[in-house]
């Protein structure tokens, strides 16, 4: 796509020590965006110099500041006002966007005014690398139409966004999720289309990582759920009461009982029993690694909930949690 066929396309990517990466990012939008918006948030490995070399306009955020994703997706798209195009694609500086998807999607929202979002299939460029990258693969393998939400890469309707005041600045993760819920309530819809949209390197190579990310999501669950809690959708409310009780309320039910009775500690035996009976539910490959990490994953969930509830009680913020 040539940026005279496709003008009110622009593009804003985020990013921090990206390196090779991201210049693979600006590389795969050079040409098919009008305007290419680099969000750099503190990097140290040369990031600002090489996206200025590839003629991207570069804006550097202030990091006395909090940092977050949704932050450095605002100061993007705020650089692009006055002068922005109707369509704006939404990319992390980790991903390359697919041949083809800038097309696709811009002429999905030209004929449907009533979408402003549209996002498609994010893969992961080395799911073979560990068991982590390949559930991060599978957990981007959404369902094909109309959506809830999309994930950090999407093309977007720039007004829509405007409309609803664009990201949540203070969300440290969740915040598409959040972003696509005010829209939803304002009247828009969100779709994810059945084409190929960016290849991605997570490069979660340790368990410690990905504990991390679960953790993260963990977060991101209680934060959504108390910020909405009173919307019909009740936004995130089951994934919190899911991670908390089988990452929190139960083992501690256990432990408790086990000071009564040894035997209560054969209901443990509960955890081996849901990785048995998601495994065998599930039609796909690679569904025993699924299973079991989902139930794994409950305890980082967990520890991420009970971690912004804390900090809510006592009146703190946290920062933002990394796991690369």
């Amino acid at each position: 796509m040539q940026a005279t066929e496709h003008p009110e396309i622009d593009a804003v990517v985020i990013g921090r020590n990206e390196g090779a990466r991201l210049i693979a990012c600006l590389a795969s939008l050079k040409g098919r965006a009008r305007r290419i918006v680099y969000v750099d948030s503190g990097s140290t490995d040369g990031s600002v110099e090489s996206a200025r070399a590839t003629g991207a306009e570069v804006v550097e955020l202030d990091m006395s500041l909090p940092f977050t994703a949704a932050r450095a997706r605002n100061a993007g798209l705020a650089r692009l006002a006055g002068d922005g195009s109707d369509f704006v694609q939404l990319v992390d500086g980790d991903c390359t966007i697919a041949p083809g998807w800038l097309e696709t999607a811009a002429k999905f929202l030209a004929t449907h005014p009533e979408a402003a979002v549209a996002c498609g299939r994010r893969r992961e460029d080395h799911p073979e690398a560990s068991v982590y990258n390949r559930l991060c693969d599978r957990e981007w393998d959404t369902p094909i139409g109309e959506a809830a939400a999309c994930g950090g890469d999407a093309l977007v309707r720039r007004a829509a966004v405007a409309t609803v005041g664009g990201f949540n600045d203070g969300l440290i993760a969740g915040e598409e999720p959040d972003l696509c819920l005010r829209l939803r309530r304002a009247g828009w819809t969100v779709w994810r289309l059945d084409a190929e949209m960016t290849l991605h390197d997570a490069r979660i190579l340790r368990l410690g990582q990905w504990w991390r990310r679960s953790r993260r999501a963990g977060h991101a669950f209680a934060e959504g759920a108390h910020l909405h809690r009173a919307g019909p959708e009740r936004h995130w409310v089951r994934e919190t009461r899911r991670a908390l009780a089988w990452g929190a309320g139960l083992p501690l039910a256990i432990l408790a009982a086990m000071l009564v009775t040894p035997w209560a500690g054969l209901a443990l035996l509960i955890y081996p029993a849901q990785v048995l009976r998601l495994a065998l539910r599930d039609p796909h490959p690679g569904r025993w690694e699924a299973a079991l990490f989902t139930v794994l994953g409950k305890f980082a969930e967990a520890q991420g909930a009970l971690d912004f509830h804390l900090r809510r009680w006592i009146g703190r913020r946290r920062g933002i949690l990394e796991y690369k």
